[in-house]
């Protein structure tokens, strides 16, 4: 069947469910709701495939692949195939190992950069609250375009920066042809130090911090941050297909591309992580960097909704996992790391469900991801998608509002 005329039929499915969706109700009606946004998006060009998985009561509802790997359609997306997670990043990759360094005793969130972090100990940040930073409320600059800082006034990257080939000096593949310097890290590090902070302290969400914490963990830990992350967390919860630089476990066409970059890799992203600050630190990053299915994901955030224990196994401390997900200054939303309802709802400019409760808990990614836990309602909701391809410009995935309306309809459909 042309996939064209399918996603016509997807169309009239939207129809009938706006028209008759009240008289329907259970799983089946549920996926056709689902299908038939998902057509119609696909058909938007708001992305050209995604996988989502929704699960209630510790039950998989719905666990479907959309659409291809690009609007060529010569690869339709498979359940295994890996997405550039983007900031979801942020809570499935730093965030659980603070978490078990808090439960241990080995991080206090009230405690500064300084005491964690020596490097800064004389930067403008030292005296900045790992609370302040995790809630995004530590006056921190948005993001540094460290690419663009590697230029001079001619354009050209600048003496011990870039080269177009690999050697001793230039080991960090950022694409074909063009290769760090392996003292540049320093440079990024002396950057962030270096950045202003704003006067006025309010929510303003940033990344800087998080760029720096696989170093500001593995100090603490007194050894390697990725490898903790895989035996703390994604091998204890069986979580297979989550992981840095996926090209080194996986084939190429079981990683969905994301950018056609044309201003600094030149080349389409495919394989490597899509934010270029991550692709600088050789992919590994706390801001941006992990890849994976939507059912490896799942298994971190089922761990989260349910307050530290995934299967019958406790990972975290349910006084740990509550006050992480709680909000945790007037007049901002977020919790430590994660992102929460508005306090106060406005459909224009919430991503989630109207019917989110205020426990619900989770994070969005620039590349088109989404996740979103409920422990009050036992709702987990994940899309995965590529929106940004061929280029981060697509944006109907926003002007659709495609993120809330398929969320709300597994409320609509699952919670009474």
């Amino acid at each position: 069947m042309h996939i064209r005329y399918i996603y016509r039929m997807g169309r009239i499915l939207l129809l009938v469910c706006i028209c008759f969706g009240p008289l329907l109700r259970g799983q089946d009606s549920l996926e056709i709701v689902i299908d038939s946004i998902m057509y119609n998006a696909i058909d938007s060009m708001a992305f050209p495939g995604a996988q989502i998985l929704i699960i209630k009561d510790d039950s998989i509802i719905l666990h479907k692949p959309y659409g291809f790997h690009t609007y060529e359609k010569t690869l339709a997306v498979e359940l295994n195939h890996l997405y550039d997670l983007a900031s979801i990043t942020k809570v499935s990759s730093g965030l659980p190992l603070l978490m078990k360094l808090y439960d241990v005793g080995k991080f206090d969130i009230d405690k500064k950069v300084k005491d964690y972090y020596k490097k800064y100990k004389r930067s403008n940040k030292k005296n900045l609250t790992w609370r302040k930073i995790l809630a995004h409320q530590g006056r921190l600059e948005p993001y540094l375009v460290f690419w663009k800082l590697a230029m001079d006034d001619n354009g050209k990257f600048k003496k011990n920066t870039f080269s177009q080939s690999s050697s001793k000096d230039y080991p960090i593949q950022i694409a074909n042809g063009l290769f760090l310097h392996k003292k540049y890290k320093k440079t990024m590090i002396n950057q962030i130090k270096d950045s202003p902070l704003s006067k006025e302290e309010k929510y303003k969400y940033s990344g800087l911090m998080f760029l720096l914490m696989p170093d500001i963990i593995a100090g603490i830990l007194k050894t390697d941050f990725e490898a903790q992350l895989k035996v703390n967390f994604f091998e204890r919860l069986g979580a297979e297909r989550i992981c840095y630089n996926p090209l080194e476990y996986y084939p190429l066409n079981e990683i969905v591309p994301t950018e056609l970059d044309t201003f600094f890799r030149k080349t389409l992203v495919h394989g490597t992580v899509h934010d270029e600050a991550a692709a600088m630190l050789d992919g590994i990053s706390c801001n941006a960097g992990l890849f994976s299915n939507a059912e490896s994901l799942s298994k971190l955030f089922l761990m989260y909704m349910n307050m530290g224990v995934y299967q019958n196994g406790r990972c975290l401390s349910e006084e740990t996992v509550r006050m992480f997900t709680s909000y945790q200054y007037q007049d901002n939303r977020r919790g430590l790391g994660f992102d929460k309802p508005l306090l106060e709802y406005n459909e224009r400019a919430s991503y989630i469900a109207k019917s989110a409760s205020p426990e619900s808990f989770g994070h969005s990614g620039f590349t088109g991801t989404f996740v979103w836990a409920d422990p009050k309602h036992k709702l987990l909701f994940i899309l995965l998608s590529n929106r940004v391809h061929p280029s981060r410009n697509q944006r109907q995935l926003y002007n659709m509002d495609l993120r809330p309306k398929l969320h709300q309809a597994a409320y609509d459909f699952l919670v009474r």
